[in-house]
């Protein structure tokens, strides 16, 4: 009965992961993910996702992958009237209000790519919270100038560059 178990469990999060979307145990939900597909000599690419939690808050505090030497929490921020990228140390997730990174925002940078992500491919993401854990979600590549809910606007100069 064991092996059911676990076989079913694994099947279950691999559907979450299909689906676009990943819960871990008390709560936290990861939905919408993309990354940006990059220049094949790009060194940074970005990925952005919306996280939400049933009740109470988290906080997520880092972000793997191997698909880059680095990846920092990033926001943008106006200065001085120049739009500028500023790592941040944590992103709070709160019951009732959904956090969305999204281009212009609250984002995740892949910094040192040790590949070109291109559209099709899907990024292996491991989110860190303070309360969940680690959460695994399967990040598919877009084109690069698409933007939540699947608009592709790489025409319209609404592009997102780092």
């Amino acid at each position: 009965m064991k092996f059911f178990a676990k076989h079913l469990a694994f099947a279950s999060l691999a559907s979450l992961m299909m689906m676009g979307m990943a819960h871990a145990a008390d709560g936290v939900s990861v939905s919408e993910p993309f990354a940006r597909a990059t220049a094949p000599s790009a060194k940074a690419g970005a990925a952005f996702l919306t996280l939400s939690i049933a009740s109470g808050e988290d906080k997520l505090l880092s972000v793997a992958s191997p698909v880059a030497e680095k990846v920092e929490l990033h926001n943008h921020i106006m200065e001085d009237g120049i739009a500028r990228m500023r790592a941040v140390d944590a992103i709070p997730v709160v019951a009732g209000t959904p956090t969305a990174l999204k281009p212009g925002g609250l984002h995740i940078m892949l910094i040192g790519l040790k590949q070109q992500l291109k559209e099709g491919d899907t990024v292996p993401l491991t989110l860190r919270f303070e309360k969940a854990g680690d959460v695994v979600v399967a990040v598919p590549v877009k084109g690069a100038g698409v933007r939540p809910g699947g608009d592709d606007h790489s025409g319209h100069g609404h592009g997102h560059s780092h």
